[in-house]
């Protein structure tokens, strides 16, 4: 499951970070690491993007970057 799949207020565990080059060093900079909890606060009405709290702070990204974020259920 990637995490652009997770439903609002389920919590998650990074399994693995897809993409290359800069685009995987952007998202592992935002702190989403393999084995982060990441709970899914909310999506916008036309699904993008998505609201996350990772580390105690809340990010935003984009459907297709948490496409790339392959996760399980915490």
């Amino acid at each position: 499951m990637t995490l652009k799949e997770a439903g609002i207020g389920t919590t998650v565990t990074v399994a693995k970070i897809g993409g290359e080059g800069a685009l995987k060093r952007r998202i592992m900079d935002m702190g989403i690491t393999k084995g982060v909890r990441i709970t899914v606060r909310k999506v916008a009405p036309l699904g993008d993007p998505i609201e996350v709290t990772v580390r105690g702070y809340e990010l935003s990204l984009r459907k297709a970057d948490a496409a790339l974020i392959e996760v399980t259920p915490a």
